[in-house]
């Protein structure tokens, strides 16, 4: 008996404005400077199954990438780990975006490979019958390899971006159970666009940041629209609002070349789930003596 068991959805972060080094392999070194970016998602805090596991989701994921002029563009590089319930993926991505400017706009052009770990404990599942002889009842896991590709185009004022992950949508080589059974791991292609718009007030001491991602593997899809208000590029607040899911509170601050940002999701679903905590930590700097021929300030492009 072959059992296909399709990896569990691409993460999806309230922060995504600081994912984009792992969803976009186009957005790799388009800043001035090197940057590492760490985030933690909880979701639904707390949540348990009848027996008290702690089956909520949970994902860490770290990035970095930095502009390599001699490589006419940038490197980069992300380890995630995504575990829900008794299913787990660790991976690792790595990235070349090749970088050109055009008369309206810096345009990053990038391919990506991943490698990723898919595992489940079957032994932690309880089946209404016992002994049910086509259930599995160990734990399986494979390594699948896999492609990204992704576009991204951005200005002083604004930025465009377009990718997907998990081109190749892989399959694992299959896997034997101790009851003749066999289980092969499939990734799920998916796609993301993203987008933000930069609004300036009269001092320029304050700016707002209206922005969305969209992210689809074709059977389903998720939408997110956010508002950032900035102040002096050292402290914003915003909010974020997921389609049919949750309604979320960002706040963050800038100290020399380190943020720290938090948010908080309350859950708009019927179901009365819990809600969600992100923490964000990244370090920026830039690469002395690299003058790029424009340069934008705002580390979030770093």
């Amino acid at each position: 008996m072959l059992v296909t068991a399709h990896g569990q959805d691409v993460p999806t972060f309230t922060q995504y404005k600081n994912t984009m080094t792992y969803t976009n392999p186009g957005f790799v070194g388009m800043g001035d400077g090197i940057c590492v970016n760490g985030l933690l998602r909880q979701q639904w805090a707390g949540f348990t199954d009848s027996e008290g596991n702690k089956v909520a989701p949970e994902t860490y994921l770290v990035t970095i990438n930095s502009p390599m002029k001699f490589l006419h563009g940038g490197l980069g590089g992300s380890i995630i780990q995504d575990k829900l319930g008794f299913e787990k993926q660790v991976g690792i991505n790595l990235s070349y975006s090749f970088h050109t400017s055009l008369s309206f706009a810096d345009i990053g052009i990038g391919a990506g490979v991943s490698l990723m770990n898919h595992s489940i404990d079957f032994s932690k599942l309880k089946p209404e019958q016992q002994g049910d002889p086509i259930l599995l009842s160990s734990e399986l896991g494979a390594m699948i390899f896999d492609g990204n590709l992704g576009i991204f185009v951005k200005s002083e004022n604004y930025y465009v971006g377009l990718s997907v992950i998990n081109l190749l949508e892989s399959h694992g080589k299959n896997l034997s159970t101790a009851d003749n059974q066999v289980v092969r791991y499939k990734t799920d292609r998916t796609l993301f666009l993203t987008g933000m718009y930069r609004i300036f007030l009269n001092n320029q001491d304050y700016e707002i940041d209206p922005g969305f991602m969209i992210e689809s593997n074709l059977a389903s899809t998720q939408y997110i629209i956010s508002t950032d208000v900035r102040y002096k590029d050292r402290f914003y607040a915003g909010i974020s609002y997921r389609l049919l899911e949750s309604v979320g509170v960002m706040v963050g601050v800038k100290f020399r070349d380190f943020n720290i940002s938090y948010s908080y999701d309350v859950s708009t679903m019927k179901y009365g789930m819990p809600g969600s905590h992100e923490i964000g930590l990244s370090y920026c700097f830039k690469i002395k003596g690299d003058h790029s021929k424009t340069s934008y300030k705002n580390t979030r492009y770093l």
